[in-house]
C-alpha cells in the first residue's frame, strides 16, 4: 500500500507572486460577496419601508447606501490586485507567462511601472473621492473617471481578456471585461445615490441594473475558478 504523503511536503512553498494571486479571490469571497448580500438584504428592506409593508426603521436607507460604497471600493481595489498581479507575473522571467505574447521587459519598462502605478492610484482616489463629493457633476466625474482608469489598465497586454470584440462570444467569456462592467454599475450607483432616492425612474434603473449586478457577480465566480484552474494545469 502507498504511504500518504504529506500535502506540505508533496508540493513546493508557494512564492510570493502565487500569494499575491490569492488576495483578488481571498478578497471577493471574504468581504465582496458576503457586502454584497447584505446590500441586497437592506436594499430589499428599503423598498418594504418605502411601500409601507414593514414598520422598519429610517435607517435602513443610510445603511443601504454605506454597504454599497464599501462594496464598490472593495470591488475596484480587488481589480487593481488582479490587474497588478497580471504585471508582475508578465513582467517575471521565464516561460509560464499568462499571456502568450505577452512583452516581458523591455527598453520602455522602467518608465511602465510609474505609468501604471499612477493609473492605479487614479482609479482608488476617484472611487475615494466619491465617499466625499456631493456635486452631482463631480460625483459622475470622478466615477467615470475610475471605469476609465480601470479600463486604460485593462487593456494593457500583460492583462489577459479572450477578445476585445463584442461580437465575438469569447469576449463574454471574459473575466476581465465582466468584471470591468461590473465595477461600472457599481460605481454608477454609488455616484447616483443621492438621485436615487428621490426619483422614482432612476430606482427602476437601479433595481434593473443590481438584478444584472447579481448575474454578473455569479458568472465571475464560475470565470475566475475556470481561469484560476487554466493557470494551475
Amino acid at each position: 500500500m502507498t504511504p500518504l504523503v504529506p500535502l506540505a511536503l508533496a508540493s513546493p512553498p508557494l512564492s510570493a507572486l502565487q500569494w499575491l494571486a490569492l488576495l483578488h479571490p481571498l478578497l471577493m469571497v471574504l468581504f465582496v460577496y458576503p457586502v454584497i448580500g447584505a446590500t441586497i438584504r437592506i436594499g430589499i428592506h428599503v423598498r418594504e419601508r418605502r411601500l409601507g409593508q414593514y414598520p422598519l426603521p429610517a435607517s435602513v436607507g443610510p445603511e443601504h447606501i454605506d454597504h454599497g460604497r464599501w462594496l464598490t471600493t472593495a470591488m475596484v481595489l480587488a481589480v487593481l490586485l488582479a490587474l497588478g498581479w497580471s504585471f508582475l507575473h508578465a513582467a517575471g522571467p521565464g516561460p509560464d507567462a499568462m499571456v502568450s505574447g505577452a512583452p516581458g521587459p523591455g527598453p520602455d519598462w522602467p518608465q511602465r511601472p510609474l505609468a501604471l502605478a499612477l493609473g492605479a492610484a487614479a482609479a482608488l482616489a476617484s472611487c475615494l473621492a466619491l465617499w466625499r463629493v456631493k456635486r452631482p457633476w463631480l460625483r459622475a466625474c470622478f466615477a467615470l473617471s475610475c471605469w476609465l482608469a480601470l479600463l486604460g489598465l485593462g487593456l494593457q497586454p500583460e492583462v489577459p481578456r479572450w477578445s476585445d470584440n463584442p461580437l465575438d462570444w469569447t469576449f463574454w467569456r471574459s473575466h476581465f471585461w465582466g468584471g470591468w462592467l461590473l465595477c461600472g454599475l457599481l460605481l454608477f450607483a454609488m455616484a447616483a445615490a443621492p438621485e436615487i432616492r428621490t426619483r422614482p425612474l432612476l430606482r427602476r434603473l437601479h433595481l434593473a441594473a443590481n438584478l444584472l449586478v447579481a448575474l454578473l457577480m455569479a458568472v465571475q465566480a464560475i470565470t475566475g475558478c475556470r481561469d484560476l484552474l487554466q493557470l494551475n494545469a
